[in-house]
């Protein structure tokens, strides 16, 4: 098709970015990965990893890329990375008209990370629900990036075997009901997590003569790896928020 004629300076120019929501589990808390702005707008202020999109490559190159930058991992093609949504919305950005293509992504045994680009530093941080936490507010819209891409990541749980991401290779069933406890932010019943998920098909395989000791007297706890399935029937499905009791209506009689 004929091209001739076309003037592409008749739109006014906009660049894209990616934006990564980068979440790990660190000593028993849900953590994300931030960068430390070097550079204005919003120099001083945490924001999330990302970048630029070359010429020559698609956003989930450049996504993959910048999250090998910011972790320092060699290899990021065996992790889970997740197109999360765009935002466009004019004016997030001061320096000119910025789309963004967002993702989410999964990292076990998450390294020190490394920063870099136009980053002061980079920084493994407990997240915080909300734009209010030890490190916000995030610069940009970088708050309702991150919140959409939790919400995300907690409803896949739900549906799909996407907890296994978080686990090393090897992983006890108790390592496994933690992933859901952190992501969730409420405690589930030991038993019954186990009774649900060795009665779901292909969600795990035990490793035959593999244990591991988790502490305390007890026995050594078996070791599983991620089964062959991708969703989950039945769907592992969150408890339902407890009811918050009616000030005005006092203590029930």
């Amino acid at each position: 098709m004929s091209v001739q004629g076309y003037d592409k300076y008749a739109y006014e120019p906009f660049a894209v970015t990616v934006d990564l929501a980068v979440f790990t589990l660190r000593s028993g808390r849900l953590h994300i990965l931030l960068v430390e702005r070097g550079q204005e707008p919003y120099a001083g202020q945490w924001a999330l990893p990302g970048g630029f999109l070359e010429p020559d490559e698609a956003a989930e190159e450049a996504a993959r890329r910048e999250l090998a930058e910011e972790t320092g991992l060699a290899d990021v093609a065996g992790l889970h990375l997740e197109q999360l949504r765009t935002y466009s919305e004019p004016g997030r950005d001061p320096r000119m008209r910025v789309v963004s293509v967002a993702f989410a992504a999964l990292v076990p045994d998450a390294p020190q990370a490394q920063g870099g680009g136009d980053a002061a530093r980079a920084a493994w941080l407990p997240y915080e629900e909300g734009a209010g936490g030890a490190y916000g507010p995030l610069a940009f819209d970088h708050d309702r990036i991150l919140a959409d891409a939790h919400e995300r990541i907690g409803g896949k749980l739900e549906y799909t075997c996407l907890a296994t991401a978080f686990c090393p290779p090897e992983f006890t069933l108790g390592e496994l009901r933690q992933v859901y406890e952190v992501v969730w932010g409420t405690e589930l019943d030991p038993a019954n997590f186990r009774r649900k998920v060795l009665a779901t098909p292909g969600f795990v395989e035990q490793i035959p003569g593999a244990s591991r000791l988790t502490g305390g007297r007890g026995k050594p706890a078996a070791l599983y790896r991620a089964g062959g399935a991708g969703s989950l029937h039945p769907p592992l499905l969150r408890p339902a928020p407890e009811p918050v009791p009616d000030a005005k209506k006092g203590p029930s009689s």
